[in-house]
């Protein structure tokens, strides 16, 4: 099995876990957690958006995700992306503009579809890539496992803050 593949399922995992925690903020899935954060469906929308934009940055189309000066891009990927990868977390930050949802699916069957869509929008283009590296307007070059694995470690941040927050 290549790397790429392990990393397919065990993003699939997370998100597949992920969305049993969402499930269970249905009683709260609309409600702000406290004044200027998001809710659960909101939580939901930010990851399928990180989702599809991911596919589009695999397949090489232009995405929402920044494209910075080639010169800031090995620094960011040393600053954020190998760390992330390393520590295995995210750190809290805010997002960018793009990934910010006003408002998100509006149940919670309707928000597993949304994510699932998403989800496999991004595994279809992983599949489709010949290459083992992307390009990446924030990190620059990066190994296509290791980015598939950032996702995860996105889902799983989210997963997380949902449990904590909600």
């Amino acid at each position: 099995m290549s790397d790429v593949t392990k990393a397919l399922e065990s993003n699939r995992g997370a998100v597949d876990e992920f969305l049993g925690v969402a499930q269970s903020m249905e009683p709260q899935w609309m409600t702000p957690r406290s004044e200027g954060k998001w809710s659960p469906a909101q939580v939901v929308e930010h990851v399928a958006r990180t989702y599809e934009e991911g596919a589009k940055l695999v397949a090489g189309d232009s995405s929402h995700f920044p494209n910075m000066p080639g010169f800031l891009r090995p620094i960011m990927r040393g600053l954020f992306y190998n760390r992330i990868l390393k520590n295995k977390s995210f750190p809290k930050a805010k997002t960018f503009k793009a990934f910010d949802p006003a408002e998100g699916p509006s149940s919670v069957a309707e928000g597993r579809t949304r994510l699932a869509g998403a989800l496999d929008k991004f595994e279809d283009a992983v599949r489709k890539q010949d290459s083992t590296t992307i390009v990446s307007g924030v990190f620059g070059k990066v190994p296509l496992d290791s980015y598939v694995h950032f996702q995860e470690l996105h889902a799983r941040h989210h997963q997380q803050q949902l449990r904590i927050d909600g």
